[in-house]
């Protein structure tokens, strides 16, 4: 059981520092890690949610020095986001759709990573309806499965071009950080597995690690699609086959 953990722990330990480097949380392939290795159902959103947290507070924090948060960027998809999180970890989902799920959603994940948005040279007025409308979704999703939601939204808003790149990241981060947070306490209102510390605590030190040590080497020389590219490539890999073991179950 500790080989297991500490595997575990190492898995983590790489994918916070991948993600960490591009600006995001990890939170897809964390729930991935988890499913993957069965842990059970109940207890794999709470564990991934929580470790975003923490990969996503540092990176809310270097935003925030640098000064790249824009109120009126992130604020709309807040609103509608945090309570639909919170409503997606209240949510009971059976083991089979759960793994269905997830796989569509690493598919998603995977493809927002490895194909980059066009660069914009000119940039629009956020739409409230539509920024509502994003945000309650990624929300529910966020709560239901266990991710941050903003590696889906990052390529959203490029897309749109409601924002420039460093602004795009650092309301991601926030996302990613706030809608965590929502999902965590309504999973917590329907679940408190007893073994939940033995878990938590060796896998929150090591994204913890991994965490520090991506937001180093993203802001240094390693060039980052790169690291998109390659953890789009591992993402596609395990969404597909989580998508693939599920399919039949559902029948």
């Amino acid at each position: 059981m500790l080989t297991e953990i500490l595997l575990l722990a190492l898995g983590f330990l790489v994918i916070a520092t991948l993600y960490a480097s591009i600006g995001f949380g990890g939170g897809s392939s964390y729930t991935a890690a988890l499913a993957a290795v069965g842990v059970a159902t109940t207890m794999v959103p709470i564990l991934s949610l929580s470790c975003n947290l923490i990969v996503s507070a540092g990176g809310v924090w270097c935003f925030q020095r640098r000064q790249h948060l824009n109120g009126p960027l992130v604020w709309p998809f807040l609103v509608s986001s945090v309570p639909a999180a919170f409503l997606g970890g209240r949510i009971p989902i059976d083991a089979d759709l759960f793994l269905a799920l997830l796989g569509l959603s690493l598919l998603a994940a995977a493809a927002s990573l490895l194909f980059s948005p066009p660069r914009r040279e000119s940039f629009h007025r956020v739409r409230l309806p539509v920024a509502l409308a994003v945000g309650a979704l990624l929300g529910l999703l966020s709560g239901v499965v266990g991710i941050g939601g903003g590696i889906f939204l990052a390529p959203t808003l490029l897309v749109l071009g409601w924002g420039r790149p460093k602004e795009v990241a650092a309301t991601a981060a926030v996302f990613i950080f706030v809608n965590s947070l929502a999902g965590l306490a309504g999973q917590l209102t329907k679940s408190h597995p007893a073994d939940l510390p033995t878990l938590l605590l060796p896998l929150a030190l090591a994204v913890l690690i991994g965490g520090q040590i991506g937001s180093r080497l993203g802001s240094g020389r390693l060039p980052p699609l790169l690291i998109r590219r390659a953890t789009g490539l591992l993402v596609m890999i395990v969404g597909a086959r989580l998508t693939l073991q599920a399919l039949p179950l559902l029948r």
